[in-house]
């Protein structure tokens, strides 16, 4: 089902980064191709080498280091993806994107993707369920774009509560989902064309 797709995988800033390269891992396996941008809080918790690595791909961090690219790099990652996953998706990536900025190489992809865009946020409870948070969240979702909720489990601070990361299993499940309902549509226009 993931054969051959173009996945584009967004990583921001947190401790859940490091589920990043299993997720990465299981998209290769069913046969998808996988692009990284890593925000440079990213790279506090990850190397980009680790990404590259798994992925077979050049991971951007830098708009502006990428000097053996001809094409603008943000415009031409944002079309080539079939779907974008932003995972871990942090407060500040949610909120960024909620309010039209775009001042890094993710934000500014994103911003120019015209195919789906999904996040998958993990953090500090009080930080998701803060009502600015939420406000941006639900902001996004009347734009279309989807989310795959945090679940409550132990969190780096220690607490237990909602805000840890779904889990790698059900992040593949909706990207497979997601290309099967795309799949489904497709057909039946097909279908429909045909009759007329």
């Amino acid at each position: 089902m993931l054969k051959d797709k173009n996945i584009l995988i967004g990583v921001t800033g947190g401790i859940a980064c490091y589920k990043v390269c299993e997720i990465i891992s299981m998209l290769k396996s069913e046969g998808a191709n996988v692009d990284v941008i890593m925000t440079k809080n990213a790279t506090e918790f990850i190397t980009p080498l680790t990404l590259e690595t798994l992925s077979k791909n050049k991971v951007v961090v830098d708009m502006f280091q990428e000097k053996e690219y001809v094409e603008v790099k943000h415009v031409s990652l944002a079309q080539k993806a079939d779907l974008t996953l932003v995972v871990p998706a942090s407060a500040n990536i949610i909120g960024k994107v909620a309010n039209g900025i775009a001042d890094d190489m993710l934000s500014t992809t994103i911003m120019a993707t015209p195919n789906p865009v999904v996040f998958a946020p993990a953090m500090n409870n009080v930080m998701y369920t803060n009502p600015i948070v939420q406000d941006n969240i639900r902001k996004l979702k009347k734009y279309g774009y989807e989310f795959i909720d945090p679940v409550s489990g132990s969190l780096a601070c220690g607490y237990k509560a909602i805000g840890k990361l779904a889990k790698r299993e059900t992040i593949i499940d909706y990207i497979k989902h997601f290309f099967e309902n795309k799949s489904a549509t497709l057909s039946k226009k097909g279908s429909n064309n045909d009759e007329v």
